[in-house]
């Protein structure tokens, strides 16, 4: 797993803790979440933390570190064992994922239980979640046994076994779909956008003795890759032909750049660094988009930061006229993990 972050409103209804794992099957150009990529754990080094001391230098079994302006980390030699964590003492060195069993994630998220409240809960995220699927759903169950409401955060790029197996106990399940053109899909995200739609349509569509889930789907808008009326049309048409019934809201989220810094400490670049903000006029547009599509227009918003409108989010209600509509304004944070990823 890669952490427990408590206090979220944002992965889901009311106040919840979200349990983040590592690995993801789809390499974003815009992930948002570097850290959450590989299954393995990470070292990261952050030098406003660094003494300079060099204690972690002889604390590596492996060699893997080394002194220069500031610490150089060899990736390759690097086992994760968290020898140099456990010897530093300005807390400049610290693993990205460590192990956890279900029933020890458990543990830790009912501690939360007293906050959640009669919305609240547990959501599963990644990384994606169901490539952990076992755990996902033994997880989900104990915390659905013990009355906790639960959600399943997932890009859908997994087998369909997994997908049902994660999504078992899941109460609701956040779903992301990231464009509506195959080959712009491959080219941005390393993934096939039939099998993402074609898992979708498995949960929005009863079978047998499985009922529908409660969906969110979420889309990240992205400067210059995933920014377009058209894409945000072509969306529009898959869900209200594909899952109109099982939709109960889709969020536009805005393109933010606060991940910078993670790339850095993983010893990576970024080719969206310098990318600007989303405008906000721009995603009031896509929204207009979608409602001309044929999606209902008081189940789409946009969150996010953007040029005009800081640090909240905006959300769009209204008539499907475009233009027209009731707006109001909240405190909404920009989409949290991985839902730029």
């Amino acid at each position: 797993m890669l952490e427990i972050q408590r206090m979220s409103t944002e992965d889901g209804p009311g106040l919840r803790s979200t349990l983040f794992l590592k690995g993801c099957s789809l390499r974003c150009r815009w992930c948002h979440n570097p850290e959450s990529i590989s299954p393995k754990p990470e070292l990261r080094w952050s030098g406003s933390r660094c003494l300079g001391c060099g204690e972690c230098l002889s604390a590596c079994p492996n060699r893997a570190l080394s002194l220069g302006a500031g610490i150089r980390i060899d990736r390759g030699s690097c086992d994760g064992c968290g020898e140099c964590e456990r010897t530093c003492p300005g807390g400049a060195l610290e693993l990205w994922g460590r192990s956890m069993t279900a029933e020890e994630a458990v543990a830790e998220l009912l501690r939360d239980r007293s906050f959640f409240g009669p919305d609240g809960g547990v959501t599963v995220s990644g990384g994606e979640a169901c490539l952990q699927a076992s755990f996902v759903q033994e997880t989900l169950g104990r915390l659905r046994s013990e009355g906790v409401g639960t959600a399943l955060d997932t890009c859908g790029m997994c087998t369909e076994f997994r997908l049902l197996r994660s999504a078992e106990h899941a109460d609701l399940v956040l779903y992301d779909i990231k464009d509506a053109d195959p080959d712009r899909h491959l080219r941005n995200t390393g993934g096939d956008l039939a099998v993402v739609l074609r898992n979708f349509r498995l949960l929005a569509r009863p079978s047998g003795d499985r009922a529908r889930k409660r969906i969110w789907v979420r889309t990240p808008v992205i400067p210059g890759l995933a920014d377009s009326p058209g894409m945000i049309e072509g969306i529009a048409r898959f869900l209200v032909e594909s899952g109109a019934e099982s939709v109960e809201r889709w969020e536009l989220c805005a393109f933010n750049n606060l991940c910078r810094e993670k790339y850095r400490q993983l010893g990576e670049e970024w080719e969206l660094a310098a990318s600007p903000l989303m405008d906000a006029d721009h995603m009031d547009r896509l929204v207009d988009a979608a409602i001309r599509a044929g999606w209902p227009a008081d189940r789409i918003r946009w969150t996010g930061m953007t040029a005009a409108g800081g640090t909240v989010g905006k959300e769009r209600l209204g008539s499907p006229e475009p233009g027209i509509g009731r707006r109001s304004w909240n405190e909404e944070a920009p989409c949290a993990r991985d839902r730029n990823g």
